[in-house]
């Protein structure tokens, strides 16, 4: 009996990002929405871009390898914060506020 192996349809892009199945959609998105719950048919919908069976061969490969994943998200997590820090406008805080008053000047 042969084993049968599929490839796993997560590339790491030019800045180390991985991309789930040719997508711009990232691992962390993917992940962040499974664990609040999505499922693969949920993140599906949310992300058209993406085909539902990469999304549970993503899904089983992070419950497979999360402990060796932790650094990559911790850094992702890091790299996030460090953005929103530099760009305050960017934060929802106030967000509809500023839109109100972009739009009535």
């Amino acid at each position: 009996m042969s084993a049968v192996v599929d490839a796993i349809p997560l590339a790491r892009d030019a800045h180390g990002v991985y991309r789930v199945g040719g997508t711009r959609v990232t691992l962390d998105l993917v992940v962040r929405a499974f664990n609040r719950g999505a499922t693969a048919e949920e993140i599906v919908q949310d992300y058209p871009s993406l085909q539902l069976p990469d999304v549970y061969q993503v899904i089983g490969y992070y419950l497979k390898h999360s402990a060796e994943l932790a650094e990559y998200f911790e850094k992702r997590e890091r790299e996030e914060n460090e953005l929103l820090a530099a760009h305050p406008e960017w934060s929802p805080k106030g967000l509809r506020e500023r839109l109100l008053a972009r739009r009535n000047s």
